[in-house]
């Protein structure tokens, strides 16, 4: 087996050349009326030669996480040449999404009924048998068999075909992926990501223009201790592939992590207009996810500058949506989370406690992660706001969301809403005069969200638990203890807005005048 770690100052040096290799196309603008460019990818397999040109840009598009586009072509190639194995392989691999959301029970179904037919189409070379084995470990048992265990089963099935065909790139590619997919959500030392990166970076001089080589060094370094790494990466990506909305999106991940607000700005307003073009052509009316997807992000980073007219534009496009391409995970979160974000982020309480789960028509119980910020938001909002009765009504449906993310098997959310449980029952406590209390539940709260890190779908939390835990200690008259907490939440988030005007507050009330001055200064310069 070889060596799949590389020292990170390779992989920074690694990075660059990605930055370099699409320099030549630097102030070229993405537009609807050019011709498609996803990238460069080579997978040559035993396929009729007719059909090899569609599947690479069927394998292209799943690079970007084009999913419903990935499956259609893979349907597309498999219809022109039945007997194309990796056709179904590919059909298959569009319905697993290692780092978005589990399968749902349909994509299931089809996942499985693709694995069917890639194995009756009987792929006539042993690699090509090994790739339809390895999306097989995905898909079996998946009736009884939990996601992260056959998530865990893939990713191994992945590194036997990355060992047995060392000169096979996209063996590299998907098993870093595979590695992505995997990564516990609580390790801090990002084994897995560090592991992906290496990988990803000896593939990067010989492929520059890859959209998976690039898309996945983004997110293998989407951690605030990694972030500068990918930030060469997040650069070229939108050039690589930019006819892809996620690929214009993507450089948002980096930008965000070290709070270049305007670049993010920038990237997100590229992808939402290319997915409202995409959308307008496959199903007019309908709102894109892809574009809700990036009006979050967009929301976050107005918020962060200060722009809240440009932020309340954002919200009144996610409040426009009456049906969507895909209801899936990422248009859930936007939802519920823009909404969430323009009241909790400028301190409107009562505004928080007036939000409501709309709209009706959206399969909410599918999502139970995604309401439970829109309780969330109106219980913090309205235990600030002294209504208690309301608070406490919200607690109580965020305890029920909890018990039903449970029941989805996936343990990353029902962490996470019991961190929006913990976190909003504190400020409940403190509405009651329980201070005791309210301390011990914040700091519970900030312990577990210090545990995990952010989930992809999301720029940032939608009210960081150290911050709400920072301004109870302000009300408490301790000052300086607050400054601390806020502090501590922008070397995590740097330059958030909401963190940096509490730690002014906090520093003058701790005499720290020339601290809060400072801090005051660099306020206005973000607006």
């Amino acid at each position: 087996m070889r060596t799949t770690c590389a020292p990170l100052g390779t992989a920074l040096l690694a990075l660059t050349l990605v930055a370099g290799a699409a320099a030549d196309e630097k102030d070229q603008a993405h537009h609807h009326g050019r011709p498609e460019k996803l990238g460069t990818v080579s997978f040559p397999t035993s396929c009729a030669p007719a059909v090899q040109a569609r599947f690479v840009r069927a394998v292209a598009l799943l690079h970007s996480f084009w999913y419903d586009e990935a499956e259609k072509a893979f349907n597309e190639v498999a219809a022109a040449d039945p007997s194309c194995a990796m056709a179904q392989w590919g059909a298959a691999m569009s319905l697993y999404h290692p780092i978005w959301a589990a399968a749902t029970p349909a994509e299931v179904k089809r996942g499985q009924e693709a694995v069917a037919k890639a194995r009756a189409a009987g792929a006539p070379t042993e690699r090509e048998r090994d790739y339809v084995a390895a999306i097989e470990a995905f898909f079996r048992d998946a009736d009884t068999v939990d996601h992260r265990t056959r998530a865990v089963a893939y990713e191994k099935a992945m590194e036997r075909v990355y060992d047995r065909y060392p000169d096979d790139r996209e063996a590299a590619i998907f098993y870093s992926l595979a590695l992505l997919g995997t990564a516990p959500p609580s390790d801090k030392t990002y084994a897995n990501q560090k592991k992906a990166g290496a990988i990803l970076n000896r593939v990067l001089p010989l492929q520059p223009d890859h959209p998976g080589v690039a898309h996945y060094l983004i997110h293998s370094f989407d951690y605030p201790e990694l972030a500068e790494l990918a930030l060469p990466a997040a650069r070229s990506y939108s050039r690589i592939a930019e006819s892809s909305p996620h690929a214009l999106h993507m450089p948002s991940h980096i930008f965000v992590r070290l709070g270049l607000w305007d670049d993010s700005i920038r990237a997100n307003e590229d992808s939402a207009a290319a997915a409202r073009v995409h959308v307008e052509k496959t199903q007019p009316g309908a709102a894109s996810f892809d574009e809700m997807h990036a009006v979050d992000y967009l929301a976050y980073s107005f918020l962060q500058e200060g722009r809240d007219a440009k932020a309340r534009e954002m919200l009144e496009r996610v409040r426009a949506v009456k049906r969507l391409d895909n209801p899936n995970f990422a248009a859930a979160y936007a939802l519920a989370a823009v909404p969430a974000r323009y009241a909790l982020e400028r301190g409107r309480w009562a505004e928080a406690a007036a939000l409501e789960v709309v709209p009706a028509s959206f399969p909410w119980a599918q999502f139970p992660f995604a309401e439970a910020i829109t309780h969330f938001a109106r219980a913090v909002g309205a235990a600030r706001s002294g209504d208690t009765a309301k608070a406490r009504q919200a607690i109580e449906r965020l305890e029920a969301l909890h018990e039903a993310a449970v029941g989805a098997k996936i343990p990353y959310w029902p962490g996470q809403i019991e961190i929006q449980r913990r976190a909003a029952a504190g400020w409940l406590a403190r509405a009651e005069g329980r201070n005791d209390d309210a301390q011990r539940l914040l700091k519970e709260a900030v312990d577990l969200e210090a545990a995990t890190d952010k989930h992809p779908v999301t720029p940032g939390a939608v009210a960081p638990a150290r911050e709400l835990y920072a301004d109870l200690l302000m009300e408490l008259g301790r000052p300086a203890e607050a400054l601390a907490e806020y502090e501590a939440s922008l070397k995590i988030a740097p330059k958030r807005r909401y963190a940096i005007a509490g730690a002014s507050k906090a520093a003058d009330a701790a005499g720290q005048g020339e601290k809060a001055r400072a801090l005051k200064a660099s306020l206005k310069g973000s607006s």
